[in-house]
């Protein structure tokens, strides 16, 4: 079967659109994060809106995806059991030693954790409660931040691997090819659907937390794009209409950003339930039309070997592990030198990626370090290279 590209580089390019996200966290006003600069603006928050509303929505579509790909020549026992490895391991280990000095960046700022990271880990390892409100996840005595990715998609992966037999059997085929079959405005908008009828019955009593026990609203919406791309998986025809659509799609996901920003900006705090459902519907059409229109744009330009395809597929898990720490660090660092509104967010952002390459480049070289970030073990060269016909079977 011959490898999509897209993906491999749609999967690259959306974890690099986390990055420039995170670091910008740093500065729209009026959202709440880990730190904050002095120089905060109120005109990023329009560009953060409009990647907000689908940036994990694409990522764990993306996750489906793959996950329809590895279940091709792998036993499902085999499958769960190299997926919790790959997942667990990393979380594990990310939450021990990469993510802590965000928590102690963030309880120090907020005046509630005293300065010395050596004795916050001490404290920290206990996992006990801290001061309310010295970092997120205080009440747990411990975060995960932004590695609940890892923990939220290694649930759906049992989940899913639970439901395969269904999936497989004459009731999912049904379904599957249900799917399969739609073209045109269906494809644009039934699917969209389950997740505004999720949004209606959920969001009004669970709010987005990242509490893996209490967070079902967004479980309903990540779960059912993860459903989503598995069903999509390599299905030619399915692929061809997204691309036929994809000049549609981008011009609709546009105009329901334009609609649901006008909504949520005129209209007031408080509206009737009915009003509420409305904009509600108009994200979740946004959302799966501007899902929509990046499979089919990244299909269309994106299938095809690029030179730096093979590095930044391998980048990607060290760089999503890595990011969010540094960035905090290096904030916590220069905040206080008061660098102005230009120098300071280039400084984030280049020390941030500079870090990211640095350190995968030793993660990547050294063996053991290499599963600790999500890495499979490099591979041994034979002495003699491998025939043609084999060399493509194991590629």
């Amino acid at each position: 079967m011959q490898r999509r590209y897209d993906i491999d580089a749609l999967r690259a390019i959306a974890f690099a659109l986390l990055i420039l996200y995170h670091c910008a966290m740093l500065y729209v006003a009026d959202w709440g994060w880990h730190l904050k600069s002095p120089h905060l603006s109120e005109t990023l928050q329009l560009p953060m809106l409009f990647m907000n509303r689908w940036r994990m929505d694409l990522i764990f579509l993306i996750s489906g995806l793959s996950v329809h790909f590895l279940l091709r020549g792998s036993s499902l026992g085999r499958f769960v059991a190299q997926r919790s490895w790959r997942l667990l391991l990393p979380l594990t280990f990310g939450c021990l030693v990469i993510v802590p000095i965000q928590p102690y960046a963030q309880g120090v700022a907020n005046g509630l954790v005293e300065p010395g990271f050596v004795d916050f880990l001490l404290r920290y390892y206990r996992f006990q409660p801290w001061p309310q409100g010295a970092f997120d996840g205080w009440e747990y005595g411990f975060t995960w931040n932004h590695l609940w990715y890892l923990a939220y998609l290694w649930v759906y992966t049992l989940v899913f691997a639970a439901l395969l037999p269904l999936f497989r059997n004459a009731w999912g085929r049904r379904l599957h090819g249900a799917l399969a079959s739609l073209r045109g405005w269906a494809l644009i908008a039934l699917p969209a659907l389950p997740l505004a009828v999720a949004s209606i019955l959920l969001q009004p009593h669970f709010k987005d937390t990242g509490d893996l026990i209490h967070d079902w609203h967004r479980h309903a919406i990540y779960f059912t794009v993860f459903l989503y791309g598995y069903w999509l998986g390599n299905d030619s025809g399915l692929w061809q209409e997204l691309v036929r659509l994809r000049r549609r799609t981008l011009a609709l996901a546009l105009g329901l950003f334009g609609f649901y920003l006008a909504m949520i900006t005129l209209l007031p705090e408080e509206v009737s339930d009915g009003v509420q459902y409305a904009i509600w519907t108009a994200r979740s059409l946004y959302i799966w039309a501007a899902l929509c229109a990046i499979l089919g744009w990244s299909h269309r330009l994106l299938n095809r070997p690029f030179r730096w395809l093979p590095w930044a597929t391998e980048a990607v898990y060290p760089w999503y592990v890595l990011h969010q720490s540094l960035i905090v660090l290096i904030a916590y660092w220069i905040l206080p030198l008061k660098f102005g509104p230009v120098a300071e967010p280039a400084i984030v952002l280049l020390g941030t990626v500079a870090g990211c390459f640095v350190l995968h480049e030793i993660i990547r070289r050294v063996a053991v370090l290499r599963p600790l970030f999500g890495l499979k073990a490099r591979r041994v060269k034979a002495d003699r290279p491998a025939p043609a016909a084999l060399a493509v079977g194991t590629a």
